[in-house]
């Protein structure tokens, strides 16, 4: 079932979002060469805490961090380890926390230091694709547009989207109903109604959708190699169109169009 939330739901959902905002901001400032995986995480761990949440990905289903941090073929899922970063990579930042019972995650790809064109190109399409999806997330519309839109502009770039995860509704929980495909489904789904709230995630790959998981049983990387990005953010359906909740005035993705 999907949840239809209030409008003091959708203030604390916006609480929780703007934790996961901040911790977004510092993070930008240190995808530098030489930063260390670990030292985002916890960074991002002692901010969220220091906010009076938790952070939503630690413990979940075992997951061992407080952050995904997924590096060039790495599309979702990369635990923060010793791997420092390096000039030309592309760096997914992926951040969750949980306030007062409710949930917000947004996350972002940034590049490291200068990167090459295709690099570029995928980084502003997966932006793009995810500002077109959250202008689609408007009630009165049925979900799969949003997919349908998602794939459309990553297709249309050269590029391809991943099958194999997806976005999700949230709230109470990390992970509620429904799945949002970044992907034509093949049929409408649900009408949107306002008051759902949508994680709308598009994971975009420079080569085909293909991707497997690493022995670590979490990482997932693209199976020909090459660079993927991961832009998300937590969106409460709206009659004019998807707000977002997970808000930050620097940087600033998700809201984007050419």
């Amino acid at each position: 079932m999907i949840s239809i939330r209030t409008e003091r739901e959708i203030d604390i959902l916006r609480q929780a979002n703007a934790i996961v905002a901040q911790a977004h901001k510092q993070v930008a400032k240190l995808i530098v060469p030489g930063t260390c995986t670990r030292e985002l995480d916890e960074i991002v761990e002692a901010l969220i805490r220091d906010a009076g949440a938790t952070p939503a990905f630690k413990g979940y289903h075992g997951y061992p961090a407080s952050i995904c941090v997924s590096i060039d073929n790495e599309v979702v899922h990369g635990i923060p380890g010793k791997r420092m970063l390096r000039a030309g990579e592309i760096v997914s930042v992926d951040i969750g926390a949980c306030y007062k019972g409710y949930y917000g995650d947004a996350a972002t790809t940034h590049p490291c230091g200068p990167v090459d064109a295709v690099r570029l190109r995928l980084l502003d399409i997966t932006d793009i694709a995810l500002s077109r999806a959250i202008k689609a997330a408007k009630a009165g519309n049925y979900l799969n547009e949003i997919g349908t839109v998602i794939e459309r502009t990553a297709r249309q770039a050269g590029f391809d989207v991943v099958r194999n995860y997806v976005g999700h509704g949230i709230g109470v929980e990390m992970h509620e109903d429904p799945q949002v495909f970044n992907f034509d489904a093949g049929e409408a789904g649900p009408r949107l109604e306002e008051g759902m709230v949508l994680a709308i995630e598009p994971m975009v790959n420079a080569g085909t959708c293909d991707v497997r998981v690493k022995r670590d049983n979490w990482t997932v990387v693209t199976r020909d190699g090459k660079p993927s990005a991961h832009f998300e953010h937590t969106v409460v359906v709206r009659n004019e169109g998807g707000e977002i909740l997970s808000w930050c005035d620097d940087p600033v993705w998700g809201i984007r169009d050419e």
